[in-house]
């Protein structure tokens, strides 16, 4: 087989198409966040039944993200990310269709492992960029998803305040992301196994060093899931803010990590991932101190901003070291990726357990300990520092093969 030969320009316009392809994952994510309460009311479920059936996004991914590194081995990297952008994009109509629990279940089944397939392919071609450029850019990339997030939520809101059916709100949205999905593929990196190279499993265990940067992973979407599905309660309950103040919060502490996400690369650069993630996990537990000893929403608000700009790089920083720890970066990735979104199904029950036992002051002492995990074992991530060889704008690098 041929391999495709890429010069510093041809990387970089990858780089930009695959930010696109971010933004677009991410603006599925809060397309569907925005219209919750309409498809609770039309499949007509309780508080309980919508629970269990929100449980089913993380349980497919789970399933479905081992399958990723094999369909991007059969197809190459470029058409595989293409037809699963697309599935996920498609799948945001399911879960406004069904009428009962369990069409629901299925739907958000679905629509979860179309989106970790398509997260995992996503990040190996941005660890494959990043070694192409010698430069961090993941953090910018999930910033990306992160910006795309918040114009999906901004449309999905103006959307629910005219009161539009959510079959069509997500019918018109799946049709423009699916456009610009796909051709936003067209320039990312067309990456093709050697000829020589085996298939990889279709099921296999991560690696164990996938699971030690998967529990740095943990410990930073866990305070990401409880910060924005808890701060706005915490502040209506704990400090008696008015409505307003408290959803101001949680928007607040959204945009704090997406604009560290997107000037994170320079910082990354600059120190390391290790001692990003350090301070970051200090500036974390710092945050969780001032949102446990609050007094006043201002002091919880400014807790929170400093938890989300502390973990805003961690995870991508996770997937990049994920993704050069071993000879298998998909693989790795999906491991990494699995724990994560463990994590973030995990945070917002545990959080409201302890907090139904004790309080949510002693919830959140909890997101500063785990704060504290990030100082402690930001040692695991030293494999996505190392050497990248910097090249030239005329340079031309040939493909690493994997898949």
């Amino acid at each position: 087989m041929s391999e495709v030969v890429y010069d510093r320009r041809e990387v970089r316009r990858a780089r930009y198409a695959l930010a696109a392809v971010f933004a677009v994952h991410g603006a599925v994510t809060g397309s569907f966040a925005t219209r919750v309460p309409w498809i609770q009311e039309h499949a007509s479920v309780g508080a309980g039944q919508l629970g269990l059936a929100l449980a089913f996004p993380a349980l497919g991914a789970t399933v479905a993200m081992p399958l990723a590194g094999s369909i991007s081995h059969r197809f190459g990297a470029r058409n595989a990310l293409r037809g699963l952008i697309a599935l996920w994009t498609v799948s945001l109509i399911l879960p406004s269709l069904a009428p009962n629990l369990p069409a629901l279940c299925l739907a958000l089944f679905t629509y979860g492992a179309t989106a970790g397939m398509a997260d995992v392919v996503m990040n190996a071609l941005g660890v494959e960029i990043e070694n192409r450029l010698g430069q961090s850019i993941m953090s910018g990339l999930h910033g990306m998803w992160s910006a795309g997030a918040l114009v999906g939520s901004a449309a999905g809101t103006l959307a629910a305040h005219l009161g539009s059916d959510a079959r069509l709100h997500h019918a018109l949205a799946a049709a423009v992301l699916t456009v610009l999905g796909v051709t936003a593929c067209t320039w990312v990196l067309d990456i093709q196994p050697a000829e020589d190279e085996e298939p990889p499993p279709r099921f296999a265990l991560p690696p164990k060093s996938a699971l030690l940067i998967g529990a740095v992973g943990f410990c930073a979407v866990f305070a990401e899931g409880a910060s924005l599905d808890w701060s706005a309660v915490y502040l209506r309950d704990r400090l008696d803010s008015s409505a307003g103040l408290a959803a101001a919060c949680t928007t607040g502490f959204t945009l704090t990590m997406a604009i560290a996400r997107i000037v994170g690369d320079k910082v990354v650069d600059r120190f390391g991932s290790v001692r990003t993630v350090r301070v970051g996990g200090v500036l974390a537990a710092l945050g969780g101190l001032l949102v446990v000893a609050a007094g006043h929403p201002a002091v919880a608000m400014a807790g929170f901003a400093l938890m989300g700009l502390g973990i805003a790089v961690v995870v991508p920083l996770c997937f990049a070291a994920a993704g050069r720890s071993g000879p298998n970066p998909s693989l790795a990735i999906a491991g990494v990726a699995t724990i994560t979104y463990t994590s973030g199904l995990v945070a917002p029950s545990a959080i409201g357990g302890l907090a139904q036992a004790t309080s949510l002051t002693v919830s959140f002492a909890l997101v500063a300990v785990l704060a504290c995990g990030l100082v402690a074992f930001a040692g695991v991530l030293r494999s996505g520092d190392r050497d990248r060889p910097k090249l030239s704008a005329e340079a031309t690098v040939a493909p690493i093969p994997r898949p």
